[in-house]
């Protein structure tokens, strides 16, 4: 039987900025983003795409099977030939094809021609080109130096629409840099290269720059910012201790006894509704796109939000009612 793809809920850039958690599985489940390089390159490739896109990186994990972005698309801007221009020669590169047809029209007639600012701006501040593009870049290239042919990515990308409010990005972000101590390769993700956290502890600017979105800056000190976020990856007890408790058997038994998990405890599990949840925000955020999109949902349905049973997460809701467990 085939079934239908559920379109995603999305903002248009024309509106307001959106917020974006976006999860890619390789074909299989197979480790081949495993080395070093081959993560480095596709850390690489993502900040060239998201630089000619025009979308923010907040944070990332490169995992060995899949990969986690949170990304921002901004309020679409007015951008000048100039601006426009030096997207494509960082993307492609000065003498390129791209880069140096627009400069030839540029010089004949003063301006870029419109047929060729509509081409480049379709493929800029949407989150599905930018992903799109990310992966068959990184497909061509690991297919052909890795003397592989055939599909690479196991799926359509996965999107769950964060409400873009600083509380909310902070929890979801924290999720994300947290998914290679949840993995078990590292027990703190400073030490881990290739999330975002990681590479703004080693001073990178872009990264310096996502963690900043949302927890503001302090008089330019950095590393007043990180310390601010490290409290919601660590608890102040456990900055330095093991992961802590991830074990699903423990967990029930904490449920069990009518018990309650610690945020520091809940954000060390797999949170299926921070990776299936569709919309993710305040009560009022969720609703308001529950309403706007009430075509997707049936009659009986009279609201949008619902809790995120279970978890110590009370300030946020999601769209989608999961039928499993809240946790994985």
């Amino acid at each position: 039987m085939t079934h239908m793809r559920r379109p995603r809920f999305k903002l248009s850039p024309s509106e307001s900025s959106a917020v974006y958690h976006c999860i890619s599985r390789i074909v299989a489940g197979e480790f081949l983003l495993s080395t070093a390089p081959i993560k480095e390159t596709l850390r690489r490739m993502m900040r060239r795409q998201a630089a000619f896109c025009g979308v923010q990186i907040i944070t990332y994990s490169l995992m060995s099977n899949h990969f986690h972005i949170l990304t921002r698309v901004p309020i679409q801007p007015e951008l000048t030939d100039l601006e426009l221009l030096k997207r494509v020669e960082i993307f492609y590169g000065k003498d390129a094809p791209e880069s140096l047809r627009l400069n030839e029209s540029m010089a004949l007639g003063g301006s870029i021609r419109e047929q060729e600012r509509i081409r480049f701006l379709k493929r800029m501040y949407d989150v599905s080109v930018f992903m799109k593009e990310l992966k068959q870049r990184f497909s061509v290239w690991y297919n052909k130096n890795h003397n592989r042919f055939g599909t690479l990515w196991a799926e359509r990308f996965r999107s769950i629409l964060v409400e873009d409010r600083p509380e909310v990005v902070r929890t979801i972000a924290a999720y994300i840099d947290l998914n290679p101590v949840r993995a078990g390769m590292v027990t703190d993700p400073v030490n881990y290269r290739f999330c975002g956290y990681g590479e703004a502890a080693a001073g990178n600017e872009p990264a310096i720059k996502g963690i900043e979105s949302f927890a503001g800056t302090q008089d330019g000190d950095w590393r007043s910012v990180l310390g601010n976020y490290r409290e919601t990856l660590f608890s102040k007890s456990g900055a330095r201790k093991a992961v802590g408790i991830t074990e699903l058997e423990k967990v029930r038994e904490i449920w069990k006894a009518k018990g309650k998990l610690s945020r520091f405890e809940a954000l060390r599990l797999r949170i299926r509704y921070f990776n299936d949840g569709a919309v993710i925000g305040a009560a009022g955020f969720v609703e308001a796109m529950f309403q706007k999109h009430r075509d997707r949902f049936g009659p009986k349905r009279k609201t949008g939000p619902r809790t995120l049973r279970r978890l110590p997460f009370k300030e946020l809701h999601t769209l989608r009612a999961l039928r499993v467990s809240a946790v994985e």
